[in-house]
């Protein structure tokens, strides 16, 4: 009985925690919290029914994520997307997306092809359904496993940190279709599929190349918009 007791407050105090981490993780995934809001503990805390150290501690592994900021004075509030380095990222990003799907069409194994059609199929299922984030983080699973067929640790981290720091930006694009993306976004990855199992190398290349392209342009497209429009993001 004693051990019951003991065990009991920790699964209560686990669950507070996962509640808060991702009620919050999916508003400012969802843009529902912008980029710049304040984040008041108290407020929160109240809203959840909630002690203030679960809050923390969902804060904190936000904050690990890069989706929250600590401020000087202790005060949080929702991480900045950093615009003017856009350029930059969107270079490297697709510099990624290349290099990844070549060494995936050189270097794969057949576990590796069961993993990225199954996230494939989920992909699909979350377009189907119009679920933004499950299209932002199946994408991520999608990409991140062909990272892995390539068998490079390096090159698999720094993409999914890349792919883990644009998924705002993914928001912005799936937004820029009313969650609802032409049936080319999955063609897209069934071509990528078809010539990485090819191990054409040349072909992988170029179609992830095409692939992150249009992402890109399409995020470089709303965000003009957004400006000429003078509307706040």
């Amino acid at each position: 009985m004693n051990d019951i007791a003991v065990a009991a407050p920790e699964r209560k105090r686990g669950f507070g925690v996962k509640k808060a981490y991702d009620l919050l993780r999916t508003e400012i995934l969802d843009l529902t919290l912008p980029p710049g809001s304040p984040i008041d503990e108290v407020q929160l805390a109240d809203r959840l029914a909630l002690s203030r150290t679960p809050i923390r501690e969902a804060l904190a592994r936000l904050a690990m994520e890069g989706l929250i900021d600590t401020l000087p004075n202790r005060s949080t509030m929702v991480s900045n997307i950093d615009f003017l380095n856009l350029p930059a990222y969107f270079d490297a990003i697709t510099l990624m997306y290349r290099v990844t799907t070549r060494l995936a069409a050189q270097n794969w194994r057949p576990d590796d092809l069961d993993a990225i059609a199954t996230h494939q199929s989920e992909f699909s299922t979350a377009v189907a359904n119009h679920d933004a984030l499950a299209m932002i983080s199946t994408n991520r699973e999608f990409h991140a496993a062909i990272a892995e067929a390539g068998r490079n640790p390096y090159y698999t981290a720094l993409f999914v940190r890349l792919l883990d720091d644009g998924r705002r930006l993914l928001r912005l694009y799936y937004q820029s279709f009313n969650d609802r993306p032409p049936p080319s976004v999955i063609d897209e990855h069934e071509d990528i599929i078809a010539a990485i199992t090819a191990r054409d190398i040349e072909a992988s290349d170029r179609l992830a190349k095409a692939h992150a392209d249009q992402i890109v342009r399409q995020i470089q497209k709303l965000l003009s918009w957004d400006q000429r429009q003078n509307i706040e993001l």
